[in-house]
């Protein structure tokens, strides 16, 4: 079986990953936000207080890493870390009043890139690129 390059579907997921981060690392730069910090901050507007340990999880990122973006982020002065009473290993981050307003500003701008994402797919494609994007991971990590 002699597959060309553009018969990969790896490479094609691939180089839309790289569009797609292109274009919102572009739109998210005047906010001083990478689009990976912004994946955590999308989850604290929803939801503050998370664990380090549950963004991790979240996100399918190794906690060295979300340790390293949350040192960053708090840094930005976006969040704050506190350790958990009840578990001293265990830090849950909080939003600061600037990170509060940066949500104000950087939200309707996923919203929009959502949007461009998604312009001329109906639900049930979206509903089957879920699906076939799920089987595509499962079948990676049953290699792992």
């Amino acid at each position: 079986m002699n597959l060309s390059f553009k018969d990969f579907i790896g490479i094609k997921i691939h180089q839309t990953d790289l569009n797609l981060t292109s274009y919102i690392k572009a739109q998210l730069e005047p906010y001083n936000l990478a689009p990976e910090q912004n994946l955590i901050m999308m989850l604290l507007w929803e939801e503050e207080g998370l664990t380090q340990n549950q963004l991790a999880e979240c996100l399918n990122k190794d906690k060295t890493n979300i340790t390293r973006m949350a040192l960053s982020l708090e840094k930005k002065g976006f969040v704050k870390r506190i350790n958990c009473k009840d578990d001293r290993r265990s830090v849950r981050l909080y939003l600061t009043e600037d990170g509060k307003n940066l949500g104000e500003k950087v939200l309707p701008i996923t919203e929009r890139f959502n949007e461009i994402v998604c312009d001329g797919i109906t639900k049930e494609e979206l509903l089957i690129m879920e699906r076939v994007l799920s089987k595509i991971s499962k079948n990676v990590q049953k290699q792992s």
